[in-house]
């Protein structure tokens, strides 16, 4: 059976594998643009979604950049991050890990501390204001290699906000290997934070057995090329290690052809634990209640179905019981009325 659209944007919802400037829709992008009038970023909202065109992987990083190059202040970190959650909470999302690359922002002239005050005061009125739980994730922009990988430890583990939950490694993938973060993700986990670095999304099986076995990965970002290689599929069904999946990011960045060829429906065939995300939904003309969508079309979900995907990315979220308790309990009853 399809499930209607109006099912699946009502479903209380969680999402693991969003990313924050990545999230901002041509509202907020356009209105950033418009405090910052030398961007090449255009000031209005339509133009802005004609903006977000990308033949490729290495254009959409491109237009990413220009994106990111348009948050200078604090006061523009404030107003990203609130504007995301509002957007976030009108989709029925209740709790959401986003990941945030404070290093650029660094490199942009936010000073560490302000970057952190900024989110955080957003984090606490969305939560307060909005009624979503936001988490943080800090990645390593893996391009900028160990410089970068030095910063952003220092900054999740000495100033550490308090939303912040997880250690993470974004951007490309080719030509940026995995074991040369080690010591990084080791210093992380050993000051308590998880480990969810991207891995096989434009690469093969291999850059996702260097997430498990160097990095110590506890959600494996993108996976896409998983399905390739028959001991990952046992390895990472046995060991219970979720995939991060978001589809229409697959197909926009050319790491998968098509729907019909999208690993998903495999993925759940052999047992492996998956939830559904955006990753940078703007970009991608989505957002994700779409992307349930997708996949409840992928997989043939009925509203159980569905509902069981969304409590899913709960359960293997970070967050705390009482907050997964919660959240489980409004898609139950949501389900049931």
């Amino acid at each position: 059976m399809t499930l209607s659209r109006e099912f699946l944007a009502g479903l209380p919802k969680a999402e693991l594998h969003v990313h924050h400037v990545g999230s901002a829709s041509p509202r907020i992008v356009a209105e950033l643009a418009a405090r910052h009038p030398e961007s090449p970023v255009p000031t209005d909202p339509a133009a802005v979604a004609e903006y977000f065109t990308f033949t490729d992987f290495a254009k959409f990083i491109e237009i990413y950049l220009t994106v990111v190059d348009l948050i200078k202040t604090p006061e523009d970190v404030r107003l990203l991050t609130y504007e995301i959650a509002r957007e976030m909470a009108a989709q029925n999302i209740r709790y959401s890990e986003l990941t945030v690359t404070p290093h650029t922002s660094g490199l942009r002239g936010i000073a560490a501390e302000a970057f952190c005050e900024a989110i955080e005061d957003a984090r606490t009125a969305a939560e307060k204001e909005l009624g979503i739980t936001l988490r943080w994730i800090f990645d390593i922009p893996g391009e900028s290699g160990l410089p970068a990988a030095e910063e952003t430890l220092r900054i999740a583990t000495k100033i550490r906000p308090d939303g912040l939950v997880g250690f993470g490694l974004g951007g490309p993938e080719v030509g940026v290997p995995r074991p040369q973060f080690a010591p990084y993700f080791e210093a992380a986990l050993a000051a308590g934070l998880h480990s969810v670095p991207h891995a096989g999304e434009t690469t093969g099986p291999e850059t996702i057995w260097d997430a498990l076995r160097v990095l110590k990965a506890e959600r494996i970002g993108h996976g896409t090329s998983a399905m390739q290689d028959p001991a990952l599929v046992d390895y990472l069904a046995t060991h219970r290690i979720p995939l991060e999946v978001s589809p229409t990011s697959n197909i926009a960045t050319q790491a998968v052809p098509s729907y019909a060829e999208h690993p998903l429906p495999a993925m759940v065939d052999a047992g492996l634990v998956v939830t559904i995300n955006s990753d940078d939904p703007p970009m991608f003309g989505t957002d994700l209640t779409n992307e349930y969508v997708v996949a409840s079309e992928l997989l043939g979900l009925d509203e159980q179905g569905a509902a069981e995907l969304a409590r899913t990315a709960v359960r293997v979220s970070f967050a705390e019981d009482s907050v997964k308790n919660a959240v489980i309990a409004e898609i139950d009853a949501y389900v049931k009325a």
